[in-house]
């Protein structure tokens, strides 16, 4: 089964056992459980750096994985959109999320993924939008600037050095952006 290979092939992390069980239960398209991984294993070294670098930055780690690991769950119900531009999967993934009993405070990364400008927008937010951002290495300079700001400030530090050192991390993560595009498109966009 192109799913469950989707979801153990060792070349990526594995995603948190209760969003890969999500995605079994809703038989999801291996093309999707490959993103989640890609993106979900981007986060995982994201955080990483932002707790070894920025102590002082409060975050919940385990929120931002579980959020990349699902935030494109909606796809699930919108095949289209894993092909094709659209953003009807971000309110419906939400509230996929919220009917298998998924908290709000989890379910909401499925909604706020692409909607960085937004008022109350967490750290949590910002994080997974970058990782969805950076494990393909597009580079989007206001979302950055975002996660800047707020590194600034809880470091202490000018903009200018945080923003040196969220460039080198994210430089660091782009690098490894082509084999991460080649893993999720070994998988097909619709089971075989």
């Amino acid at each position: 089964m192109l799913l469950e290979r989707a979801l153990t092939d060792p070349a990526v992390r594995p995603l948190p056992s209760p969003a890969a069980d999500l995605l079994r239960g809703l038989d999801a398209p291996p093309r999707l459980a490959a993103h989640l991984r890609a993106v979900h294993d981007v986060a995982v070294d994201l955080t990483d750096w932002l707790a070894a670098h920025y102590p002082a930055v409060p975050f919940d780690r385990n929120a931002v994985l579980f959020g990349a690991a699902t935030h494109d769950i909606g796809k699930t119900l919108h095949l289209a959109e894993l092909s094709a531009p659209g953003s009807q999967h971000e309110p419906a993934g939400r509230d996929l999320l919220l009917s298998f009993g998924v908290p709000p405070e989890l379910a909401r990364f499925a909604a706020t993924h692409a909607s960085w400008h937004d008022l109350g927008i967490e750290p949590e937010d910002l994080l997974v939008s970058l990782a969805d951002k950076i494990w393909k290495a597009k580079r989007v300079p206001d979302l950055e600037q975002l996660v800047v700001i707020r590194l600034a400030a809880a470091g202490a530090i000018e903009p200018w050095e945080a923003f040196l050192a969220l460039d080198e991390c994210l430089d660091r993560l782009a690098a490894g952006a082509d084999d991460r595009l080649a893993f999720q498109n070994t998988y097909p966009v619709a089971h075989a």
